[in-house]
Protein backbone atom coordinates (compact mmCIF):
# COMPACT_ATOMS: atom_id res chain seq x y z
CA UNK A 1 0.00 0.00 0.00
CA UNK A 2 0.91 3.65 -0.54
CA UNK A 3 2.59 5.82 2.63
CA UNK A 4 0.51 8.07 3.86
CA UNK A 5 2.41 11.73 4.55
CA UNK A 6 1.48 15.60 5.43
CA UNK A 7 0.56 15.40 1.74
CA UNK A 8 -1.80 12.89 1.53
CA UNK A 9 -5.77 13.70 1.79
CA UNK A 10 -7.14 12.55 4.95
CA UNK A 11 -8.56 9.15 5.35
CA UNK A 12 -12.11 8.69 6.86
CA UNK A 13 -14.35 5.67 7.36
CA UNK A 14 -17.50 5.73 4.92
CA UNK A 15 -20.23 5.56 8.08
CA UNK A 16 -18.44 8.63 9.37
CA UNK A 17 -18.56 10.92 5.62
CA UNK A 18 -22.74 9.12 4.92
CA UNK A 19 -21.53 6.90 2.22
CA UNK A 20 -23.25 3.77 1.35
CA UNK A 21 -20.44 0.72 0.89
CA UNK A 22 -23.79 -1.20 -0.27
CA UNK A 23 -23.95 0.98 -2.95
CA UNK A 24 -19.75 1.20 -3.68
CA UNK A 25 -19.86 -2.96 -4.15
CA UNK A 26 -22.66 -2.43 -6.71
CA UNK A 27 -20.57 -0.35 -8.41
CA UNK A 28 -17.77 -2.44 -8.17
CA UNK A 29 -19.72 -5.12 -9.26
CA UNK A 30 -21.13 -2.95 -12.38
CA UNK A 31 -18.06 -2.69 -13.53
CA UNK A 32 -17.07 -6.37 -13.32
CA UNK A 33 -20.67 -7.27 -15.23
CA UNK A 34 -19.87 -4.93 -17.82
CA UNK A 35 -16.26 -5.94 -18.55
CA UNK A 36 -15.01 -2.61 -17.63
CA UNK A 37 -11.56 -2.49 -17.01
CA UNK A 38 -10.65 0.20 -14.24
CA UNK A 39 -7.18 0.50 -12.95
CA UNK A 40 -7.86 2.39 -9.80
CA UNK A 41 -10.39 4.41 -8.05
CA UNK A 42 -10.33 7.02 -5.39
CA UNK A 43 -13.80 8.46 -3.72
CA UNK A 44 -13.33 11.83 -1.55
CA UNK A 45 -16.07 13.23 0.15
CA UNK A 46 -15.63 16.63 2.72
CA UNK A 47 -12.04 16.32 1.75
CA UNK A 48 -11.56 12.45 2.92
CA UNK A 49 -11.05 9.69 0.82
CA UNK A 50 -13.22 7.23 1.84
CA UNK A 51 -12.91 4.65 -0.93
CA UNK A 52 -9.07 3.75 -2.14
CA UNK A 53 -8.18 0.61 -4.88
CA UNK A 54 -5.67 -0.58 -7.23
CA UNK A 55 -6.32 -3.36 -9.49
CA UNK A 56 -2.63 -5.38 -8.89
CA UNK A 57 -0.55 -4.55 -10.95
CA UNK A 58 -0.81 -0.89 -10.87
CA UNK A 59 -0.70 0.26 -7.34
CA UNK A 60 -0.78 3.58 -5.08
CA UNK A 61 2.39 5.02 -6.02
CA UNK A 62 2.72 4.32 -10.20
CA UNK A 63 1.85 7.11 -12.02
CA UNK A 64 -0.85 6.95 -14.68
CA UNK A 65 -0.93 8.49 -18.45
CA UNK A 66 -4.04 10.96 -18.21
CA UNK A 67 -4.25 12.01 -21.90
CA UNK A 68 -7.30 14.33 -22.34
CA UNK A 69 -7.26 15.06 -18.40
CA UNK A 70 -4.18 17.14 -18.55
CA UNK A 71 -6.08 19.31 -20.81
CA UNK A 72 -7.89 20.65 -17.14
CA UNK A 73 -4.78 21.35 -15.99
CA UNK A 74 -3.38 23.49 -18.42
CA UNK A 75 -6.76 25.71 -17.72
CA UNK A 76 -5.60 25.81 -14.91
CA UNK A 77 -1.73 27.64 -15.35
CA UNK A 78 -4.28 29.51 -17.56
CA UNK A 79 -6.24 30.87 -15.07
CA UNK A 80 -3.24 31.26 -12.39
CA UNK A 81 -1.74 33.18 -15.49
CA UNK A 82 -5.03 35.35 -16.22
CA UNK A 83 -4.90 36.27 -12.22
CA UNK A 84 -1.36 37.52 -12.48
CA UNK A 85 -2.45 39.65 -14.97
CA UNK A 86 0.11 37.93 -17.50
CA UNK A 87 -2.77 37.19 -20.44
CA UNK A 88 -6.29 37.61 -20.94
CA UNK A 89 -9.08 35.17 -22.08
CA UNK A 90 -9.46 38.23 -24.39
CA UNK A 91 -6.24 38.42 -25.95
CA UNK A 92 -5.91 37.45 -29.77
CA UNK A 93 -4.38 33.91 -30.60
CA UNK A 94 -2.12 35.34 -33.12
CA UNK A 95 -0.61 38.29 -31.48
CA UNK A 96 1.22 36.31 -29.41
CA UNK A 97 3.35 34.63 -32.08
CA UNK A 98 3.94 37.08 -35.12
CA UNK A 99 6.84 35.38 -36.18
CA UNK A 100 4.60 32.33 -36.90
CA UNK A 101 1.51 34.09 -37.94
CA UNK A 102 0.97 33.45 -41.86
CA UNK A 103 1.42 36.73 -44.20
CA UNK A 104 -2.33 36.68 -44.65
CA UNK A 105 -4.49 36.78 -41.68
CA UNK A 106 -7.91 35.74 -42.42
CA UNK A 107 -10.74 36.74 -40.46
CA UNK A 108 -11.55 34.48 -38.18
CA UNK A 109 -7.85 33.36 -37.38
CA UNK A 110 -7.72 37.04 -36.43
CA UNK A 111 -11.05 37.15 -34.17
CA UNK A 112 -9.88 33.86 -32.28
CA UNK A 113 -9.33 34.67 -28.73
CA UNK A 114 -7.90 32.24 -26.07
CA UNK A 115 -11.22 32.11 -24.27
CA UNK A 116 -11.74 30.40 -28.02
CA UNK A 117 -8.87 27.81 -27.29
CA UNK A 118 -10.32 27.34 -23.94
CA UNK A 119 -14.27 26.01 -25.41
CA UNK A 120 -13.08 24.47 -28.03
CA UNK A 121 -14.75 26.74 -30.08
CA UNK A 122 -11.80 27.92 -32.24
CA UNK A 123 -13.74 27.58 -35.61
CA UNK A 124 -11.54 24.83 -37.08
CA UNK A 125 -13.64 22.36 -38.22
CA UNK A 126 -11.82 19.38 -37.46
CA UNK A 127 -9.25 18.39 -34.91
CA UNK A 128 -5.99 20.57 -35.26
CA UNK A 129 -3.81 17.94 -34.04
CA UNK A 130 -3.15 15.81 -36.89
CA UNK A 131 -1.68 17.95 -38.91
CA UNK A 132 0.51 19.82 -35.71
CA UNK A 133 2.61 16.28 -34.88
CA UNK A 134 2.65 16.17 -38.69
CA UNK A 135 4.68 19.21 -39.15
CA UNK A 136 8.34 18.84 -41.09
CA UNK A 137 9.82 21.49 -39.08
CA UNK A 138 8.10 20.12 -35.75
CA UNK A 139 7.12 23.71 -35.58
CA UNK A 140 3.60 23.14 -34.08
CA UNK A 141 2.32 26.66 -33.22
CA UNK A 142 3.25 27.76 -36.82
CA UNK A 143 1.55 24.44 -38.62
CA UNK A 144 -1.68 26.02 -36.33
CA UNK A 145 -2.16 29.01 -37.49
CA UNK A 146 -1.62 28.00 -41.14
CA UNK A 147 -4.81 25.99 -41.10
CA UNK A 148 -7.64 27.33 -42.31
CA UNK A 149 -10.67 28.27 -39.96
CA UNK A 150 -13.82 27.99 -41.47
CA UNK A 151 -16.03 29.07 -38.52
CA UNK A 152 -16.02 31.95 -36.54
CA UNK A 153 -14.47 31.33 -33.68
CA UNK A 154 -17.21 30.87 -30.53
CA UNK A 155 -20.10 29.70 -32.57
CA UNK A 156 -19.03 25.56 -32.88
CA UNK A 157 -17.64 23.47 -30.93
CA UNK A 158 -15.39 21.05 -31.95
CA UNK A 159 -12.78 19.16 -29.52
CA UNK A 160 -9.64 20.13 -30.72
CA UNK A 161 -6.00 19.23 -29.06
CA UNK A 162 -4.32 21.51 -30.90
CA UNK A 163 -5.74 24.54 -29.23
CA UNK A 164 -4.84 22.69 -25.79
CA UNK A 165 -1.14 22.35 -26.97
CA UNK A 166 -1.25 26.49 -28.32
CA UNK A 167 -2.65 27.51 -24.58
CA UNK A 168 0.85 25.91 -23.69
CA UNK A 169 2.52 27.46 -26.14
CA UNK A 170 1.08 31.18 -25.06
CA UNK A 171 1.98 30.32 -21.41
CA UNK A 172 5.28 29.46 -22.46
CA UNK A 173 5.93 32.49 -24.24
CA UNK A 174 4.34 35.01 -21.86
CA UNK A 175 6.01 33.28 -18.62
CA UNK A 176 9.27 32.17 -20.46
CA UNK A 177 8.25 28.47 -18.51
CA UNK A 178 7.36 25.25 -20.04
CA UNK A 179 3.49 24.94 -18.41
CA UNK A 180 5.47 21.78 -16.12
CA UNK A 181 7.53 24.34 -15.02
CA UNK A 182 4.95 27.06 -14.65
CA UNK A 183 2.55 24.79 -12.33
CA UNK A 184 5.24 23.32 -10.02
CA UNK A 185 5.31 26.30 -7.45
CA UNK A 186 1.59 27.12 -8.66
CA UNK A 187 -0.36 24.11 -8.14
CA UNK A 188 1.33 20.57 -7.75
CA UNK A 189 3.92 21.69 -4.69
CA UNK A 190 1.21 22.99 -2.54
CA UNK A 191 -1.00 20.07 -3.26
CA UNK A 192 2.08 17.98 -2.55
CA UNK A 193 2.23 16.35 -6.13
CA UNK A 194 5.35 14.59 -5.98
CA UNK A 195 7.24 14.22 -10.03
CA UNK A 196 4.63 14.73 -12.45
CA UNK A 197 6.03 14.83 -16.60
CA UNK A 198 4.83 16.07 -18.92
CA UNK A 199 5.41 15.44 -22.55
CA UNK A 200 6.94 18.29 -25.26
CA UNK A 201 6.70 18.84 -28.88
CA UNK A 202 10.02 18.51 -31.19
CA UNK A 203 10.69 22.36 -29.41
CA UNK A 204 10.44 21.90 -25.75
CA UNK A 205 6.78 23.12 -25.57
CA UNK A 206 4.85 20.62 -23.23
CA UNK A 207 2.12 19.10 -25.07
CA UNK A 208 -0.85 20.56 -23.11
CA UNK A 209 -3.82 18.45 -24.34
CA UNK A 210 -2.07 15.23 -23.41
CA UNK A 211 1.08 14.04 -22.07
CA UNK A 212 0.83 14.67 -18.22
CA UNK A 213 1.77 11.57 -15.93
CA UNK A 214 0.33 11.91 -12.23
CA UNK A 215 -1.09 9.11 -9.52
CA UNK A 216 -4.67 8.89 -8.45
CA UNK A 217 -4.28 10.42 -5.37
CA UNK A 218 -2.86 13.98 -7.31
CA UNK A 219 -6.05 13.56 -9.71
CA UNK A 220 -8.10 13.43 -6.30
CA UNK A 221 -6.42 16.45 -4.94
CA UNK A 222 -7.09 18.26 -7.95
CA UNK A 223 -10.65 18.02 -8.51
CA UNK A 224 -10.69 18.63 -4.55
CA UNK A 225 -9.04 21.82 -4.94
CA UNK A 226 -12.46 22.91 -7.82
CA UNK A 227 -14.54 21.19 -5.41
CA UNK A 228 -13.04 24.10 -2.85
CA UNK A 229 -13.41 26.70 -5.72
CA UNK A 230 -9.94 27.28 -5.47
CA UNK A 231 -8.56 27.36 -1.92
CA UNK A 232 -6.60 25.17 -0.93
CA UNK A 233 -5.79 24.66 2.97
CA UNK A 234 -6.68 27.88 3.78
CA UNK A 235 -4.46 29.65 1.05
CA UNK A 236 -6.02 30.64 -2.48
CA UNK A 237 -4.02 29.17 -5.63
CA UNK A 238 -7.28 30.16 -8.35
CA UNK A 239 -9.61 32.46 -8.40
CA UNK A 240 -13.01 31.27 -7.17
CA UNK A 241 -14.68 33.56 -10.33
CA UNK A 242 -11.84 30.95 -12.50
CA UNK A 243 -13.29 27.86 -11.02
CA UNK A 244 -17.00 28.76 -11.77
CA UNK A 245 -16.34 30.16 -15.81
CA UNK A 246 -13.93 26.99 -16.31
CA UNK A 247 -16.51 24.72 -14.81
CA UNK A 248 -19.36 26.02 -16.18
CA UNK A 249 -20.99 26.01 -20.00
CA UNK A 250 -19.23 28.05 -22.11
CA UNK A 251 -20.34 26.51 -25.19
CA UNK A 252 -22.98 23.74 -26.18
CA UNK A 253 -21.71 20.76 -27.62
CA UNK A 254 -24.99 18.81 -28.29
CA UNK A 255 -28.65 18.41 -27.34
CA UNK A 256 -28.06 17.26 -23.29
CA UNK A 257 -29.96 13.67 -23.57
CA UNK A 258 -28.24 10.72 -21.89
CA UNK A 259 -24.60 11.67 -23.34
CA UNK A 260 -22.49 13.34 -21.29
CA UNK A 261 -20.63 14.47 -24.12
CA UNK A 262 -23.29 16.42 -25.17
CA UNK A 263 -23.89 18.87 -21.53
CA UNK A 264 -22.11 22.04 -22.13
CA UNK A 265 -18.54 22.27 -22.37
CA UNK A 266 -16.85 24.83 -20.05
CA UNK A 267 -12.64 25.58 -20.23
CA UNK A 268 -11.19 21.92 -20.93
CA UNK A 269 -13.54 20.88 -18.86
CA UNK A 270 -16.94 18.79 -19.77
CA UNK A 271 -20.33 19.17 -18.03
CA UNK A 272 -22.39 15.86 -17.24
CA UNK A 273 -26.00 15.28 -16.14
CA UNK A 274 -27.28 15.92 -12.82
CA UNK A 275 -25.36 19.03 -12.22
CA UNK A 276 -22.16 17.21 -11.98
CA UNK A 277 -18.34 18.34 -13.79
CA UNK A 278 -15.56 16.31 -14.98
CA UNK A 279 -11.99 16.48 -16.35
CA UNK A 280 -11.50 13.12 -18.45
CA UNK A 281 -8.96 11.48 -20.79
CA UNK A 282 -8.93 8.87 -24.07
CA UNK A 283 -9.22 5.21 -22.37
CA UNK A 284 -10.91 6.52 -18.80
CA UNK A 285 -9.23 8.48 -16.56
CA UNK A 286 -11.61 11.00 -14.70
CA UNK A 287 -11.58 13.69 -12.40
CA UNK A 288 -15.48 13.82 -11.53
CA UNK A 289 -16.45 16.84 -9.31
CA UNK A 290 -19.74 16.30 -7.88
CA UNK A 291 -20.17 19.81 -6.26
CA UNK A 292 -24.08 18.82 -4.41
CA UNK A 293 -22.49 15.52 -2.53
CA UNK A 294 -19.63 17.87 -1.75
CA UNK A 295 -17.40 14.53 -3.55
CA UNK A 296 -14.57 13.78 -5.82
CA UNK A 297 -14.24 10.57 -7.49
CA UNK A 298 -10.43 9.93 -9.44
CA UNK A 299 -10.35 7.56 -12.14
CA UNK A 300 -7.51 5.95 -14.14
CA UNK A 301 -9.01 2.98 -16.85
CA UNK A 302 -8.52 0.94 -19.54
CA UNK A 303 -11.76 0.95 -21.42
CA UNK A 304 -13.54 2.52 -24.29
CA UNK A 305 -16.57 2.59 -22.85
CA UNK A 306 -16.30 5.82 -21.30
CA UNK A 307 -19.98 6.42 -21.23
CA UNK A 308 -20.93 2.97 -19.39
CA UNK A 309 -18.33 4.66 -16.32
CA UNK A 310 -20.61 7.41 -15.87
CA UNK A 311 -23.22 5.84 -15.99
CA UNK A 312 -22.26 3.00 -13.65
CA UNK A 313 -21.52 6.62 -11.30
CA UNK A 314 -24.51 7.73 -11.95
CA UNK A 315 -26.78 4.31 -11.49
CA UNK A 316 -24.86 3.44 -8.28
CA UNK A 317 -23.07 6.30 -6.60
CA UNK A 318 -25.12 9.24 -6.89
CA UNK A 319 -27.67 7.64 -3.93
CA UNK A 320 -24.55 6.43 -1.78
CA UNK A 321 -24.50 9.89 0.18
CA UNK A 322 -26.35 11.23 3.03
CA UNK A 323 -25.54 13.48 5.61
CA UNK A 324 -22.29 12.06 7.38
CA UNK A 325 -23.73 9.43 10.53
CA UNK A 326 -27.63 9.66 9.10
CA UNK A 327 -29.29 7.09 7.16
CA UNK A 328 -26.77 4.79 7.54
CA UNK A 329 -27.72 1.20 8.99
CA UNK A 330 -25.85 -1.19 11.53
CA UNK A 331 -25.65 -3.35 8.76
CA UNK A 332 -23.67 -1.20 6.51
CA UNK A 333 -20.85 -2.14 8.77
CA UNK A 334 -20.97 -5.44 7.65
CA UNK A 335 -21.00 -3.97 4.31
CA UNK A 336 -17.85 -2.01 4.96
CA UNK A 337 -15.70 -4.62 5.96
CA UNK A 338 -16.71 -7.12 2.82
CA UNK A 339 -16.21 -3.68 0.64
CA UNK A 340 -12.57 -3.33 1.97
CA UNK A 341 -12.06 -7.17 1.16
CA UNK A 342 -13.24 -6.29 -2.45
CA UNK A 343 -11.31 -3.68 -2.68
CA UNK A 344 -8.06 -5.31 -1.15
CA UNK A 345 -8.90 -8.55 -3.97
CA UNK A 346 -8.32 -6.02 -6.62
CA UNK A 347 -6.80 -7.63 -9.33
CA UNK A 348 -6.26 -7.67 -13.61
CA UNK A 349 -6.18 -11.36 -13.97
CA UNK A 350 -3.59 -11.87 -16.59
CA UNK A 351 -4.47 -14.66 -19.61
CA UNK A 352 -4.46 -18.23 -18.03
CA UNK A 353 -5.28 -20.38 -21.07
CA UNK A 354 -2.95 -23.58 -21.25
CA UNK A 355 0.03 -23.90 -18.81
CA UNK A 356 2.08 -25.40 -20.90
CA UNK A 357 2.71 -27.19 -24.77
CA UNK A 358 5.00 -29.63 -26.12
CA UNK A 359 6.27 -26.81 -28.46
CA UNK A 360 7.98 -25.42 -25.22
CA UNK A 361 11.13 -27.47 -26.08
CA UNK A 362 11.32 -25.18 -29.37
CA UNK A 363 11.91 -22.14 -27.10
CA UNK A 364 14.60 -23.59 -24.68
CA UNK A 365 17.70 -22.54 -26.53
CA UNK A 366 19.29 -18.97 -27.74
CA UNK A 367 18.16 -19.13 -30.86
CA UNK A 368 16.99 -16.16 -32.67
CA UNK A 369 14.75 -14.46 -35.35
CA UNK A 370 15.34 -11.88 -38.30
CA UNK A 371 12.14 -10.36 -38.55
CA UNK A 372 11.06 -9.19 -41.87
CA UNK A 373 10.80 -5.31 -42.26
CA UNK A 374 7.62 -4.24 -40.15
CA UNK A 375 5.69 -1.20 -38.37
CA UNK A 376 6.79 -1.84 -35.26
CA UNK A 377 10.24 -1.67 -36.65
CA UNK A 378 11.94 -4.71 -34.78
CA UNK A 379 14.79 -5.95 -36.43
CA UNK A 380 15.55 -9.73 -34.53
CA UNK A 381 13.98 -11.27 -31.53
CA UNK A 382 14.60 -14.15 -29.35
CA UNK A 383 12.45 -16.50 -26.88
CA UNK A 384 13.38 -18.43 -24.38
CA UNK A 385 11.08 -20.81 -21.71
CA UNK A 386 13.05 -21.89 -18.58
CA UNK A 387 11.12 -23.10 -15.55
CA UNK A 388 8.52 -20.41 -14.66
CA UNK A 389 9.99 -17.77 -16.29
CA UNK A 390 10.35 -16.42 -20.49
CA UNK A 391 12.61 -13.89 -21.83
CA UNK A 392 11.73 -12.00 -24.91
CA UNK A 393 14.72 -10.13 -26.19
CA UNK A 394 13.97 -7.69 -29.21
CA UNK A 395 16.20 -5.63 -31.03
CA UNK A 396 14.85 -2.76 -32.88
CA UNK A 397 16.91 0.60 -34.00
CA UNK A 398 17.20 2.13 -30.46
CA UNK A 399 18.95 -0.63 -29.06
CA UNK A 400 18.39 -4.24 -27.36
CA UNK A 401 15.37 -4.61 -25.06
CA UNK A 402 14.47 -7.75 -22.70
CA UNK A 403 11.49 -8.50 -21.11
CA UNK A 404 10.83 -10.93 -18.38
CA UNK A 405 7.34 -12.73 -18.08
CA UNK A 406 6.12 -15.14 -15.26
CA UNK A 407 4.54 -17.99 -16.26
CA UNK A 408 0.57 -17.35 -16.39
CA UNK A 409 1.07 -14.76 -13.32
CA UNK A 410 2.59 -11.06 -13.87
CA UNK A 411 6.46 -10.25 -13.02
CA UNK A 412 7.55 -6.74 -12.61
CA UNK A 413 9.86 -5.58 -14.28
CA UNK A 414 10.94 -1.91 -16.56
CA UNK A 415 11.63 -1.52 -19.85
CA UNK A 416 11.79 0.99 -22.68
CA UNK A 417 10.47 -1.13 -25.41
CA UNK A 418 7.91 1.32 -26.13
CA UNK A 419 9.93 4.56 -25.35
CA UNK A 420 10.63 6.13 -22.62
CA UNK A 421 11.16 3.91 -19.60
CA UNK A 422 8.88 2.29 -17.57
CA UNK A 423 7.12 -0.25 -15.36
CA UNK A 424 5.83 -2.82 -16.49
CA UNK A 425 4.32 -6.33 -15.41
CA UNK A 426 4.68 -9.14 -17.76
CA UNK A 427 2.85 -12.67 -17.91
CA UNK A 428 2.76 -15.89 -20.68
CA UNK A 429 0.39 -18.65 -21.01
CA UNK A 430 -0.28 -21.01 -24.29
CA UNK A 431 -3.11 -19.43 -26.20
CA UNK A 432 -3.17 -23.30 -28.05
CA UNK A 433 -0.20 -25.70 -28.18
CA UNK A 434 1.22 -24.15 -30.95
CA UNK A 435 0.86 -20.36 -30.08
CA UNK A 436 2.19 -18.69 -27.15
CA UNK A 437 0.76 -15.75 -25.61
CA UNK A 438 2.44 -13.31 -23.96
CA UNK A 439 0.74 -10.43 -22.15
CA UNK A 440 2.99 -7.21 -21.00
CA UNK A 441 0.93 -4.68 -19.13
CA UNK A 442 2.33 -1.25 -19.44
CA UNK A 443 1.04 -0.34 -15.34
CA UNK A 444 2.29 3.69 -16.11
CA UNK A 445 -0.70 4.13 -18.49
CA UNK A 446 -3.57 1.84 -20.03
CA UNK A 447 -2.46 -0.19 -22.56
CA UNK A 448 -1.68 -4.09 -22.08
CA UNK A 449 0.31 -5.13 -25.36
CA UNK A 450 -0.65 -9.06 -26.54
CA UNK A 451 2.18 -10.96 -28.83
CA UNK A 452 1.34 -14.05 -30.35
CA UNK A 453 4.09 -16.24 -31.17
CA UNK A 454 3.55 -19.02 -33.58
CA UNK A 455 6.49 -21.48 -34.57
CA UNK A 456 7.01 -22.06 -37.95
CA UNK A 457 9.22 -25.26 -40.09
CA UNK A 458 12.43 -22.10 -39.85
CA UNK A 459 11.40 -19.13 -37.74
CA UNK A 460 7.96 -18.05 -36.18
CA UNK A 461 5.17 -15.65 -36.85
CA UNK A 462 4.31 -12.57 -34.47
CA UNK A 463 0.83 -10.96 -34.05
CA UNK A 464 0.51 -8.05 -31.91
CA UNK A 465 -2.45 -6.03 -30.44
CA UNK A 466 -3.37 -4.13 -28.24
CA UNK A 467 -6.36 -3.57 -25.80
CA UNK A 468 -7.36 -0.15 -26.23
CA UNK A 469 -5.87 2.10 -29.35
CA UNK A 470 -6.79 5.32 -31.34
CA UNK A 471 -6.06 3.40 -33.94
CA UNK A 472 -6.14 -0.30 -35.57
CA UNK A 473 -5.62 -2.49 -32.05
CA UNK A 474 -3.52 -4.93 -34.30
CA UNK A 475 -1.22 -4.65 -36.88
CA UNK A 476 0.33 -6.68 -39.30
CA UNK A 477 1.68 -10.20 -38.75
CA UNK A 478 5.33 -10.54 -38.33
CA UNK A 479 7.13 -13.12 -40.12
CA UNK A 480 11.05 -14.20 -38.82
CA UNK A 481 13.50 -16.85 -39.92
CA UNK A 482 16.19 -18.76 -37.90
CA UNK A 483 19.41 -16.96 -38.22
Amino acid sequence: MSVHTEKSLPRTSLKELGISARNMIGFLEYLKAHSIELHSLMLVRHGHVAVEGWWAPYGPDLPHMLFSLSKSFTSTAIGMAVQEGKLSVDDPVVSFFPEDAPKDISPNLAAMRIKHLLMMGTGHAVDTMGPLAEAKDGNWVKAFLALPVEHEPGTVFVYNTGATYILSAILQQVTGETLLQYLQPRLFEPLGIANPTWESCPRGINTGGFGLKVTTEDIAKFGQLYLQKGLWQGERLLDESWVDAATSKQISNGDGGDSDWAQGYGYQFWRCRHGIYRGDGAFGQFCIVLPEQEAVLAMTSGTNDLQGVLNGVWEHLLGAFSEANEGLADADAAAESELRQVLEGLYLEPPRILANSQREVEFGSDKRCVLEPNELEMESTGIMIHGDTAVLDIRDKRGEHRVELGRQAWRMGRTSLFGEEEQIAASFTWKSPDTLLLSIQRIETPFRISIEIEPLEEGIEIRHAVNVSFGEPASAPIRGHLQ
